[in-house]
């Protein structure tokens, strides 16, 4: 069921079929009770019609308590007065018991005219109300069974058979209404969840779409602005400018970690197939990557400045490949490139001289994860950028 679909559906439906037939099922047991014991009844043929009573609002109520009679703040009026209405027969075909049965019968532990029957509407109350509303049915009923025995003027007690069938009721009404609420909670993270990968799956087929038309000429657009200067380079920089605001609005550059409201983690695997590109392939695998959304967060920062590198120190039309590997108990991100490659010792020099791009933007991030970076390069063979981050510290 998703947001915009009506409560009527899924969930709630299956909810009140499910009170339906435990009420037909109820009344079938009640049916096959009072024709037993009719006989010795006082009036036998109240017996009879307390059944019709019964069978009567069984029939109406299976088609009455319907989800639409039930908002989702709460019961609306109608369905106030269905609920109620409910109880009220419960009751009253409880409290006939005094009347019909012989008081010796109701104090030798002969249940009520209804048995289990009445249940259906603490199990009504809980689905409609929740614990409490199937708490509070449970009572009235509870009541109606101790006035049984005070109008017969028992001198024995309740008895057990009754003091089970109180107990059974507040059961009914706590754990009914307990799972339903719980289950309405599953249904509505798997809405959101459902919605959110709708979206993502959205957000990727648009990404693949414009990559190679739209983005292509607007990176174009800004390179030749830059080296023609003058009005040209106004006009390289404003497509710059447009360019970095699609990447984000598709997801198409480094972007955010979702929230991660499950506890479950962040999938790695949407931060990093966003830069995915003419240029750059991106490979994962078939399953989900979890990290910790930070964790994630950082990885993900990572890989982006390593392939800002590649554009930086190889050319905008430089191949990248970028690689995902899910391990036993680490987590590996492959960045490679088919540049020139570095000459021995130049990163070395480089974080002499002042500048750590790769050691902060690269090495850092990753060793605060307790991960490590491996980097291999020669002249001519391009550059490999290896980061594992172990599980057992993110």
């Amino acid at each position: 069921m998703t947001a915009a679909e009506p409560r009527g559906t899924g969930l709630e439906t299956a909810l009140w079929r499910a009170v339906a037939v435990y009420r037909g099922l109820a009344l079938c047991y009640a049916a096959v009770v009072i024709a037993m014991n009719s006989g010795g009844y006082a009036h036998p043929l109240g017996g009879w019609a307390v059944l019709a009573v019964m069978a009567a609002w069984t029939g109406y109520a299976s088609f009455a308590f319907r989800p639409a009679a039930f908002a989702p703040g709460g019961p609306g009026p109608r369905g106030r007065a269905l609920l109620g209405a409910d109880l009220a027969v419960a009751a009253g075909c409880v409290l006939a018991t005094a009347w019909v049965e012989t008081s010796p019968n109701i104090s030798a532990g002969r249940p009520t005219l209804p048995v289990s029957w009445v249940a259906a509407a603490v199990l009504a109350w809980a689905v409609a109300g929740g614990r409490r509303a199937g708490i509070a049915a449970a009572a009235v009923l509870a009541a109606a069974n101790l006035m049984v025995h005070a109008v017969a003027g028992t001198s024995g007690g309740i008895g057990g058979t009754t003091f089970n069938g109180i107990v059974l009721l507040f059961l009914a009404g706590l754990v009914v209404g307990h799972v339903v609420r719980l289950a309405r909670e599953a249904e509505a993270r798997l809405a959101r969840a459902v919605e959110l990968e709708a979206a993502t799956r959205e957000r990727e087929r648009l990404a693949r779409r414009i990559h190679d038309s739209v983005l292509q000429v607007l990176a174009m657009v800004q390179r030749r602005g830059g080296e023609l200067g003058g009005e040209a380079a106004e006009l390289g920089r404003l497509a710059g400018e447009q360019e970095a605001a699609l990447r984000a609005l598709i997801g198409a550059g480094p972007a955010a970690p979702p929230a991660d409201v499950s506890g479950a983690g962040t999938d790695l695997r949407p931060l990093l197939t966003g830069h995915a590109s003419t240029f750059v392939t991106v490979s994962t695998p078939a399953t989900e990557v979890r990290l910790p959304a930070h964790a994630a967060g950082e990885v993900g920062a990572a890989v982006a400045a390593a392939l800002d590198n590649v554009r930086r120190h190889c050319g905008e039309e430089a191949r990248a490949w970028v690689l995902l590997e899910d391990g036993e108990g680490e987590v590996t991100v492959s960045v490679r490139d088919d540049g020139p490659g570095m000459p021995p010792g130049r990163l070395d020099r480089a974080a002499a001289d002042g500048r750590l791009g790769v050691a902060q933007s690269i090495r850092g991030r990753i060793a605060d994860l307790g991960g490590t970076v491996a980097i291999v390069s020669a002249e001519g063979e391009g550059t490999e950028v290896e980061m594992t981050v172990p599980r057992a510290r993110v």
